[in-house]
């Protein structure tokens, strides 16, 4: 029988453009008498966010009407080197050297070019030739915690690292007009950012570990059609209900349960949680269903106001932020949440080493 590895989460690297665009300015964008100013307004006012980095400047480029051709080769131009700066980051403070790296999984939602971001990033850092390489696309907002599994599985039974990158340029992906409600939603929402992640069997030296205990999920095809992430001409349309957040908040509730009581744990074992920050509502869907203290989510909210929505990287950027500042205990577990389309939940619990 093959030897089973403990897999843990050692470091992370987060990388922002250096494009900043506050909220207050969005509206300004926009001519006095364009019909959907006044939402936008309310929309901007609401929605939790202090400001966004971007990596297109919308006031400098128009990308609206961009082939999605265009939009991907412009992916590839920003992504690598932001990608390789959360990877320089999650390496140093891990110690890791790129050719100890096992196992490379590019996560994206927003572009997709081949060779691309994972193979650049294999070259650039001198990675060894035999480093495996999965790329997880399209899955949205969730996607992180799905790729964790994986990464986690290789390490389980491969005595070298994984390293996981995420990175969204939702800002890519701006829509031509008409804007129905949901367009000026999503377009004041989502934000660009990369985050590496590493995942090994041993720990880390003189700093904090995290066990990847166990992942679930829940899919509701019934509301399917509630987020959608759609390849168009003119890039990438994302369709956001209202309804999402009550989905979220019927299923979440009874996944948590089942993953805590595998493990003989109930909420009040949980020492932390990373919800993903994607907007006020769907964290309040979490805190209320779950009935949690909402001091728990106050990094998620915090995440959100000085980011923005930043699609699968966000939940990471949660984790990072509270490692960074309440580490778990050993022997101390906590719950990672994220939602994207199918509608579809995951859930993974980590414990701290």
């Amino acid at each position: 029988m093959d030897d089973i590895w403990v897999p843990r989460i050692t470091g992370f690297g987060v990388a922002l453009p250096s494009i900043y665009q506050s909220q207050a300015e969005i509206p300004d964008f926009l001519p006095d008498d364009y019909p959907k100013k006044g939402f936008l307004q309310k929309v901007v006012a609401h929605c939790g966010i202090e400001g966004r980095y971007l990596a297109v400047d919308p006031i400098a480029e128009d990308v609206r009407n961009w082939s999605t051709g265009a939009r991907m080769s412009r992916h590839l131009d920003e992504a690598l080197p932001l990608s390789e700066e959360a990877v320089a980051t999650a390496l140093k403070r891990t110690s890791l050297d790129a050719d100890d790296i096992g196992l490379l999984c590019l996560v994206s939602s927003t572009g997709y070019v081949t060779p691309g971001v994972d193979t650049g990033i294999a070259r650039d850092f001198g990675m060894a030739p035999d480093t495996k390489r999965v790329s997880v696309g399209h899955m949205g907002c969730f996607a992180a915690l799905p790729a964790l599994e994986v990464c986690a599985d290789f390490v389980r039974h491969n005595e070298r690292p994984a390293l996981m990158i995420n990175v969204e340029l939702s800002s890519l992906h701006l829509q031509p007009p008409p804007y129905d409600n949901q367009q000026v939603v999503v377009s004041s929402l989502f934000a660009d950012a990369a985050v590496a992640t590493v995942v090994q069997h041993e720990q880390r030296r003189g700093g904090w570990g995290l066990e990847v205990v166990d992942v679930t999920t829940r899919t509701d095809a019934e509301h399917e059609d509630c987020m959608s992430w759609t390849v168009t001409d003119k890039g990438f349309r994302m369709g956001l209900s209202p309804q999402v957040p009550g989905v979220v908040g019927t299923h979440l509730p009874g996944m948590v349960r089942e993953l805590l009581g595998r493990r003989g744990l109930d909420v009040s074992d949980v020492g932390w949680w990373a919800i993903h920050p994607g907007g006020p509502a769907i964290i309040d869907a979490a805190v209320n269903s779950l009935e949690l203290d909402p001091a728990a989510a106050d990094v998620s909210r915090r995440v959100l106001h000085d980011y923005g929505n930043c699609a699968s990287a966000g939940v990471l950027m949660v984790m990072e932020a509270l490692q960074s500042s309440t580490p778990l205990e050993t022997g101390k577990h906590g719950i990672a949440v994220a939602f994207g389309p199918g509608l579809t939940i995951y859930a993974a619990l980590v414990r701290g080493t």
